[in-house]
């Protein structure tokens, strides 16, 4: 049990690396400060481990024993945090859609919690809060970053020459760097916290291990990601990725330090997000990669929470009812959805061909 519980930890880890740590990068590899993919991955692998290593204690502490008391988890409470929170993961990934490790893995405790009925309520609303202000806090400092870098470009010429373009080069590959360092710090214990609030890993063996397993995620898998936060948002160039990836990084490390558990994802998308938003306004909105990433932000939370819910009810209480009540519901919803797309399909054929089916 002890085995399976680290190598699912372990095979998390690689996902967060794949999902969340790789999107740090995203902008310096988007911007083309660094032109080649792998390169990008290898630097970012680097800053990763070295931030899991050194920083990643305070927001292990919390995931293990900040939302649920460490009392109650044991190690088949660990497996089901863990796999409920891969399995949204790793279905994200799949679709290439850069998702906050720490939405799905609170998620997940959350679900343990509610099944177990101990629950630490003002602990996970101000995570909830946190959650919905840092994000919009990173989009509305590239929002103005983005009217003042505007600003400048249009009554100086200095920042084109290629001197400046040089420097504003190695100062984008520096702040991603930092930021890789800052997923680091707060996604490791995503994957380990589960595993040291048991008791099964120290500490500081704990952090090493994830780090090196995000560090792999990141190398073997975050090719899709990267180029979805670099690529497929908007363009930007070298002095607008300093921004994006200097807000990413500071609100990152100082959540980290903090030990609060952020969604890394999404204030680095929400700055890129940002800073498109000051470049075209509303055009941004309408690209469906923007809908899809909100979406999957909106469902994968809920998702681990009913998953490792509904496990917990299954193999620790045998309570058949439950699950039973949690299948009918997602049957209604997915029943509910199917319908609602029916309907659309059925207005747009009145409107193409002016008549009734």
């Amino acid at each position: 049990m002890t085995v399976l519980a680290i190598a699912v930890a372990l095979f998390f880890a690689m996902n967060i690396g794949a999902s969340g740590a790789a999107a740090a990068m995203g902008t310096t590899f988007g911007s083309g400060a660094i032109e080649k993919k792998r390169m990008a991955l290898i630097l970012c692998s680097v800053g990763v481990l070295l931030g899991a290593s050194f920083g990643g204690q305070e927001v292990a502490e919390t995931i293990g024993s900040g939302v649920i008391p460490s009392s109650i988890i044991n190690l088949k409470v660990v497996l089901i945090i863990l796999f409920s929170a891969t399995m949204s993961l790793f279905i994200a990934n799949m679709l290439g859609i850069p998702l906050s490790t720490s939405e799905v893995t609170v998620g997940a405790v959350i679900g343990v919690g509610i099944a177990s009925q101990i629950l630490f309520v003002e602990k996970l609303l101000f995570l909830l809060l946190i959650w919905i202000l840092v994000p919009i806090c990173a989009f509305l400092l590239a929002l103005f970053a983005a009217k003042g870098i505007k600003l400048l470009e249009n009554h100086s010429s200095a920042i084109h020459q290629p001197n400046w373009q040089k420097r504003f080069t190695y100062l984008l590959i520096g702040a991603g760097f930092l930021e890789a360092v800052a997923a680091g710090m707060n996604n490791v214990g995503n994957a380990v916290g589960p595993l040291i609030g048991a008791g099964v890993l120290s500490m500081n063996t704990g952090t090493v291990i994830g780090g090196v397993f995000v560090a792999l995620g990141v190398l073997l898998f975050g090719g899709k990601v990267l180029e979805t936060n670099g690529k497929r948002i908007t363009r930007f160039s070298l002095i607008e990725g300093c921004s994006i990836t200097s807000i990413g990084a500071g609100l990152v490390i100082a959540a980290s330090i903090l030990g609060i558990p952020v969604p890394l994802t999404q204030i680095t998308t929400s700055a890129i997000m940002g800073v498109g938003a000051g470049k075209s306004g509303q055009i941004l909105f309408k690209k469906r990669i923007i809908k899809r990433m909100l979406m999957v932000w909106a469902v994968s939370p809920v998702f681990s929470l009913v998953f490792s819910y509904g496990l917990v009810k299954l193999f620790l209480e045998s309570d058949m009812y439950s699950l039973v009540a949690i299948g009918s519901m997602f049957l209604a919803t997915v029943g509910s959805l199917y319908l609602i797309k029916t309907v659309r399909e059925e207005k747009a054929m009145i409107n193409e061909q002016g008549s009734g089916i």
